[in-house]
């Protein structure tokens, strides 16, 4: 386990990397915060179902993708019920538990939310295109899935496959398709086309306040970017599949709803705010910042997520 001293250490290394001054002065000073920003939205459930029991998924590999963003990605997901051991805390599987509790909250009981990678397609031929349209996603998912409304498809897209709308909302997406309403999800490579807007903390962002920035914790800014988007939509696709659960009232409206992940937005560990993550650990052989321990030795930094019982924003550290 990594020591809080290692902890102060990054903070110190990029508090020093900042210009000097009585302004970046008080910076540093918050760079110390002791309470976590909750935000103000506060997701609520409206009714509808959710994503419950064994959640099977296709992943879809659109474009090239080289065996790190592959093995990555599939830790990832393997990492949701991954037991790290006791001497490798905190583990991405008690993030998962927290979206696990959304059943509880909605009446429907505490059991557990099994996700699981059954099928694997591979499309080199960018055989819809380069942008990602309604008409793209329509394309894609059909020929993909052969019309089995038992898997929840997700789309990963190349570094060279255009996110249209993406960049701008919340780098990933979530929604339906079909008369059989098929949850699926598209996740974009940012780091080409956006990285200042999909990519933070491991890319100083296009606009806001002077951010402090991160290394990948697997060593690749798109891989990682896109852990994070995948993440993000995969939890709002379990709490909001049908956009009748849970949700931020009078957000309901295209590309706007906040929900589960999108209402604590940039919040990867306690005392964040505005351009810094919050509490990260470093790894000491890598230098890659990281929040949670997965699968085959792998780390990652999750997104924060809100927690329905305290209604506030939860991450692992």
């Amino acid at each position: 386990m990594v020591t809080d001293g290692i902890e102060r250490q990054q903070i110190s290394r990029m508090a020093s990397s900042l210009p000097s001054g009585p302004l970046v002065l008080s910076l540093y000073l918050l760079l110390f915060p002791v309470c976590l920003a909750t935000g103000s939205a506060s997701i609520t459930y409206h009714g509808g179902p959710l994503l419950t029991g064994n959640l099977n998924l296709t992943l879809i590999w659109y474009g090239q993708f080289g065996r790190v963003h592959k093995n990555v990605i599939r830790a990832f997901v393997e990492s949701l019920h991954y037991n790290a051991g006791a001497n490798l805390q905190p583990q991405v599987s008690s993030w998962w538990n927290v979206v696990e509790s959304y059943q509880e909250v909605a009446g429907k009981g505490s059991s557990p939310i099994n996700v699981k990678v059954v099928k694997q397609v591979t499309d080199l031929k960018y055989s819809a295109g380069k942008a990602v349209t309604s008409e793209f996603i329509q394309k894609v998912l059909r020929k993909a899935t052969g019309g089995d409304s038992n898997t929840i498809p997700v789309i990963l897209t190349a570094r060279d496959v255009k996110m249209q709308g993406l960049c701008f909302t919340k780098c990933s997406q979530h929604g339906m398709l079909g008369d059989h309403q098929q949850p699926y999800i598209v996740v974009g490579n940012p780091e080409s086309e956006c990285p200042g807007s999909c990519a933070w903390p491991f890319q100083k962002p296009d606009k806001g306040p002077l951010s402090i920035t991160l290394n990948p914790p697997n060593g690749n800014l798109g891989v990682d970017a896109m852990v994070v988007a995948f993440a993000r939509a995969l939890v709002e696709a379990v709490t909001n599949p049908y956009k009748t659960g849970f949700f931020q009232d009078n957000s309901n409206n295209a590309n706007k709803t906040v929900e589960a992940a999108s209402a604590c937005w940039g919040i990867f560990g306690s005392g964040a705010f505005d351009g810094y993550t919050g509490k990260v650990r470093v790894d000491p052989e890598t230098g890659g910042g990281f929040n949670g321990h997965g699968s085959r030795g792998r780390k990652f930094l999750i997104p924060a997520v809100w927690n329905p019982k305290t209604k506030s924003c939860w991450t692992l550290l």
